[in-house]
This record gives C-alpha cells, structure tokens and sequence, in this order.
C-alpha cells in the first residue's frame, strides 16, 4: 500500500507542475494548509473520494491514470 500511496503522490506532484502550481495554491483551493496537502504528494495521506475527483479535473487527468490504473 505504502508503494501505491508514493506512485499516487508522484503523479500528483507532476500534475500539479505541469499545470504551474504551487502545492500552496492547491491546498488554498482545497481549503488546507500546504502542510495537509504536501502529505498526499509525499504518500502519508490517503485522499477520499471528492479530493480525487476536484485533483483529476484540476490536474486533467483520468482517476484510472491517478490511482495506477492505467498509463495515461
């Protein structure tokens, strides 16, 4: 599990770069502190179901792709 949460969190942090975000910014549009939010990118904290949808259509990327699904 521990290996997924890290795969997830590297594909949130790419995400979050390719769209030229801070994780700061994220974690002010998901009202947390940027503290809460590096946790999901750094694999320590698992997000639900509604920060998976708002993440993938902020990032625009398929949840397939998110949660090791699929490549793209």
């Amino acid at each position: 599990m521990a290996n997924i949460k890290k795969e997830l969190g590297a594909k949130l942090k790419e995400g979050r770069r390719i769209k030229q975000l801070t994780q700061a910014q994220v974690a002010n549009m998901m009202n947390m502190t940027q503290q809460q939010y590096s946790r999901f990118e750094n694999g320590v904290f698992e997000l639900s179901y509604a920060q998976i949808v708002f993440l993938c259509k902020l990032y625009d990327i398929s949840s397939d792709y998110l949660l090791g699904i699929s490549d793209y």
